[in-house]
């Protein structure tokens, strides 16, 4: 049987207190030989009561998100821009050639779906597809000719229920005839409606500086001649213009109106 023996210096003995690391501890057997030793011992290190606060990594900042400058083309407003206008610039003529928009847009409302491609002609200084988007958010606003649930309209680049094209004074002459449209106005027949791009980019003397408003006319009214509606005219003078009216010159008896569910 073995026993640990505890071996103090002897220049320890006398009381003093023996400093850590310098206790040897010996093993012997029963004979007291020595048959190991151990290396300095440690003090025991008391174990903590106290909370331990847990690290907490900081939230990072947030970040300010930039909008994307947006340079205006030179003469060009914002409603202009968002109406697909690239330049004021009002050519009588331009290629003669029609391409259509690309891409399909299923219809949002309740009703009978009609669909609708949209066409530019090629050499006009227009954002085609802002152009598209403008005549399908009008058409399917709740004041344009499905407000009553009675109809949707869907955008397609093939075979539609009719076509809205934006052309030159020039084509929408041709477009228009047998109607005389002079270069001036715009027209809806023979399931197309289209727009004079010089109506378009200037509007006209009834809406004045609403030019976005005009616009929405400029859809609403040609489309609804394609859907069948004729020329009407004003009621009150205080009342707003049934949109079949003709709204594209100087004069209204009426009060402007580009809506047919205002």
């Amino acid at each position: 049987m073995q026993q640990l023996v505890e071996r103090v210096p002897e220049a320890s003995r006398g009381g003093g207190r023996t400093p850590v690391g310098e206790r040897v501890a010996a093993a012997t057997d029963e004979t007291g030989d020595p048959v190991a030793t151990a290396g300095p011992t440690e003090e025991a290190v008391e174990p903590t009561t106290e909370p331990v606060e847990a690290s907490t990594v900081p939230e990072p900042a947030p970040v300010d998100v930039v909008e994307p400058l947006v340079v205006l083309p030179e003469g060009v407003d914002e409603a202009g821009f968002a109406a697909g206008l690239l330049s004021p610039d009002v050519p009588p003529a331009a290629t003669g050639v029609l391409d259509v928009v690309p891409g399909e847009v299923p219809a949002p409302g309740a009703g009978e779906v009609k669909t609708v491609r949209v066409q530019v002609e090629r050499g006009l200084e227009v954002d085609a597809e802002k152009f598209a988007t403008l005549v399908m958010d009008t058409l399917n606003d709740p004041r344009s000719w499905g407000g009553d649930g009675s109809q949707t309209f869907a955008r397609t680049e093939g075979e539609a229920t009719f076509a809205v094209t934006l052309a030159s004074p020039a084509t929408t002459d041709a477009l228009c005839a047998p109607l005389e449209t002079e270069g001036l106005w715009s027209c809806g027949q023979y399931r197309h409606a289209v727009l004079n791009h010089m109506r378009w980019v200037e509007g006209s003397g009834i809406f004045g500086d609403d030019l976005a408003g005009y616009r929405q006319y400029l859809v609403n009214h040609e489309v609804g001649h394609v859907l069948g509606h004729k020329h009407v005219s004003c009621g009150a003078p205080d009342e707003p213009a049934p949109v079949m009216v003709q709204q594209s010159g100087d004069v209204l008896s009426c009060r402007p109106n580009g809506w047919p569910f205002p």
